[in-house]
């Protein structure tokens, strides 16, 4: 994972000790993932009995963090130091398919 030092990432419409220069626009990274057979029937067999289904669960935690990473590569392409304002979103594209979008506002900023 980044981190700060290398590139500002705010869920906030600010960062605290830090100044907002330019704003370069909206930015985003979108993933589709589906698990695979093995993690699929895993899942499922999982439902049957309840609670917490570790397969799904890993799927989507590195489905958050693709979605992020590519969020920060279109930022930067952008000419942007930092985001603001970011925030998921997340939809079934198909029975065992999950789409994860990150979005924020790239912008350039300095430490105050």
């Amino acid at each position: 994972m980044v981190s700060v030092e290398e590139f500002v990432i705010s869920s906030a419409n600010d960062v605290p000790g830090y100044k907002i220069t330019e704003t370069k626009g909206f930015a985003y990274g979108l993933t589709v993932r589906s698990r695979g057979i093995g993690g699929q029937i895993g899942g499922e067999l999982r439902s049957i009995i309840g609670g917490e289904i570790k397969e799904y669960q890993q799927m989507m935690e590195e489905s958050r963090d693709k979605a992020l990473n590519k969020l920060i590569e279109h930022a930067k392409s952008l000419g942007a130091n930092g985001l603001i304002a970011v925030r998921y979103d997340s939809d079934a594209v198909a029975t065992n398919m999950q789409e994860i979008l990150a979005y924020g506002t790239a912008v350039v900023v300095e430490k105050e």
